[in-house]
């Protein structure tokens, strides 16, 4: 569990930031942008960094999602 601790404290703290600035948003429009909004700006400004995002999180989903067996992977075990 105490090896897992930082992975778990840094999801609470991207989901207690993006609450915070999605509200100061919706709160103070002309200060602040959603990410929806930041996202849209970035890509009309450079449209590559939209495929660039993708290739992202394309990569972090084949990473999470797509076991290609790699040692330590499913048909391995784990190994510690």
């Amino acid at each position: 569990m105490m090896a897992n601790l930082p992975w778990i404290l840094g999801v609470i703290a991207a989901i207690i930031f993006f609450a915070v600035w999605e509200y100061a948003a919706f709160r103070w429009p002309s200060r602040y942008n959603t990410l929806s909004h930041f996202i849209y700006s970035i890509g009309s400004t450079w449209p590559l960094s939209i495929w660039i995002m993708g290739v992202f999180c394309g990569m972090l989903a084949a990473h999470f999602f797509w076991h290609w067996c790699p040692a330590g992977s499913l048909n391995v075990g784990m190994l510690r």
